[in-house]
């Protein structure tokens, strides 16, 4: 049987709290990993866009499976959050939860459902045979203290709004076209920092806050080697830091910067496998429409007229 959440569950809830897999790192790492906030919210007010889900095995009442998706309003792509207990992952009954929980993706009209994990994990292989695959892989990078400078003036600065034409370019430049696919390059405002040489904007780096810690991810041009040298002065321009842990997420097409990373001292997590799975397709339908007679004419011939449609993915 698989139901909502509701308060029945918050016993199993608590004695999963140390025996989840988290699967949405950015969360996880600047906001805490809202177990039961994030549950309680999901039964609460269905608007605020997370989703939590129980499986209870029949004659198993005691044994419940737990996944959670987080999807923001109007947003393309949903989140895989966690799934619980840990020891449950090669259950026969989590593709049923994962099936479920996707059918609720596709109706809000999520297209692509997303999720980061240990690729050595349990949970990995689990998505897989989901349907998941990796369309790219990344590493963390955690920054305690502060930086040391050196360098003096930087060209670092917030982005605002007439950046965008820049960092597009430098986006669609960097990012593989796979990656784009999933990832869209954002249509609302910049939330970062740029890095600008000249007339040229060479670097960019996307913030997300969270009151455990700050996100950011490089976009750096590989041509502008010694934007590395100036990573020191980026950490320390990052606004409102308040003494929270920098989480520096670099993707395996930026891995050249992994060294600079390294040498502020850093230290890395193991490598995730970033993965998707698409619940809607493009898909073109072939219809045909009679077309009226012309003036002092005979009618048309029926001419097919295509047009793409949406499909989800089963």
């Amino acid at each position: 049987m698989i139901r909502p959440f509701d308060w029945r569950d918050l016993p199993a809830l608590h004695r999963y709290r140390r025996h989840s897999i988290f699967l949405h790192s950015s969360l996880l790492l600047t906001r805490g990993p809202l177990l039961f906030s994030g549950a309680l919210l999901s039964s609460l007010t269905p608007a605020a866009g997370i989703f939590t889900s129980v499986c209870i095995s029949d004659g198993e009442t005691d044994q419940v499976i737990i996944g959670q998706i987080i999807h923001p309003p109007s947003s393309q792509c949903a989140q895989l959050t966690f799934l619980a207990p840990d020891d449950a992952l090669d259950s026969g009954e989590l593709p049923s939860l994962l099936d479920h929980l996707i059918a609720q993706m596709g109706e809000r009209g999520a297209f692509r459902l997303l999720a980061d994990v240990d690729e050595r994990s349990q949970a990995y292989e689990a998505l897989r045979q989901a349907g998941f695959a990796i369309y790219t892989r990344q590493r963390i990078w955690q920054l305690k203290g502060e930086v040391s400078d050196q360098g003096g003036s930087t060209s670092w600065r917030v982005a605002t709004g007439r950046d965008v034409v820049g960092v597009r370019s430098l986006y669609y430049n960097l990012v593989p076209g796979l990656v784009q696919q999933v990832e869209p390059f954002p249509a609302d405002r910049l939330n970062g920092l740029v890095y600008r040489k000249e007339d040229e904007i060479l670097g960019y780096v996307e913030l997300k806050y969270g009151h455990r810690g700050i996100w950011a991810q490089p976009f750096v041009h590989p041509d502008a080697e010694e934007v590395a040298d100036h990573l020191p002065a980026m950490i320390k321009h990052i606004p409102a830091r308040r003494g929270r842990p920098v989480y520096l997420c670099v993707r395996s097409y930026q891995a050249w910067l992994e060294t600079a990373i390294e040498d502020l001292g850093a230290e890395a997590s193991p490598r995730q496998a970033v993965m998707v799975k698409h619940l809607m397709v493009p898909q073109k339908a072939v219809r045909t429409f009679n077309l009226p007679a012309l003036e002092g004419g005979h009618a048309e011939v029926t001419a097919p007229i295509a047009r793409s449609e949406k499909k989800q993915v089963t």
